[in-house]
């Protein structure tokens, strides 16, 4: 994709700002791909299956042709903007990142997180075989599978999304941000996975009689997570995601 059509697709109306900012990065899930640039990008340069595999070698040589051209683009708007992109870190901003990152990383938030993610890993290795032989079963309309796709999809997700929360909260107060802040929308997608997440470990439930006790641990695990982002971003809740939250005005 060349700078021209890269800024056709910038200036589409149809396209709501921002809206893949703090999504779950689901796009086959999702109602608002034919809002999102980020998927419009997506399904114009990787237009079959194979090109799209992140395995595929294809995929990241064109992921790294959209990022040159993308860097071009952002080199040159700063210019005419008059910033300068290009800064030198010194060994004191250094030493000050990796103690912004050790401090995100043993916060209790992120630990728990990644504790469950661990927790989640260890639960279904042990039951292979049980979730092969039950998954074309269903309940309540969703099935075993589906449950079980939900609760893979958000097993990292959750973690990432609760430590990038943490870190906006360190950074917020020592800038004494007014604006809508970063680590509230990050808390709050954080809090839709774990919503999510207990709704499917819900359903798994039902189909187990020997594992039920383990089950239920976990969600009242991840419902003390939720309990905990909440309480650390009272509001998190309240924070509007562009083309999710809001009444769109421009359908």
């Amino acid at each position: 994709m060349n700078k021209d059509r890269l800024k056709k697709l910038a200036r589409s109306k149809r396209f709501i700002e921002g809206i893949y900012n703090y999504c779950d990065r689901w796009c086959e899930r999702c109602p608002q791909t034919s809002r999102c640039m980020n998927f419009a990008i997506s399904e114009e340069e990787f237009p079959d299956p194979e090109a799209r595999d992140i395995r595929n070698e294809a995929f990241w040589e064109r992921m790294s042709g959209i990022m040159k051209e993308t860097m071009e683009l952002l080199r040159g708007s700063a210019k005419e903007w008059g910033i300068e992109l290009e800064t030198t870190v010194s060994i004191e901003d250094m030493k000050e990142m990796k103690a912004k990152d050790e401090e995100v990383k043993n916060h209790l938030l992120s630990r728990s997180a990644k504790k469950y993610s661990e927790w989640v890993e260890d639960w279904f290795k042990e039951r292979e075989t049980l979730f092969f032989e039950t998954a074309a079963a269903a309940r309540e309309g969703v099935s075993l599978e589906e449950a079980i796709e939900v609760i893979r999809w958000y097993q990292y997700f959750i973690c990432a999304k609760a430590m990038r929360a943490v870190r906006g909260k360190v950074e917020d107060e020592e800038e004494d941000n007014a604006f809508p802040s970063d680590s509230d929308g990050s808390a709050k997608i954080a809090l839709i996975a774990i919503d999510r997440s207990i709704a499917a470990w819900a359903t798994i439930r039902h189909y187990l009689d020997d594992d039920e006790k383990e089950v239920i641990d976990l969600i009242a695990f991840l419902d003390s997570l939720r309990e905990a982002i909440e309480k650390t971003f009272p509001r998190a809740r309240e924070f509007i995601r562009p083309g999710f939250d809001e009444i769109d005005k421009n359908p």
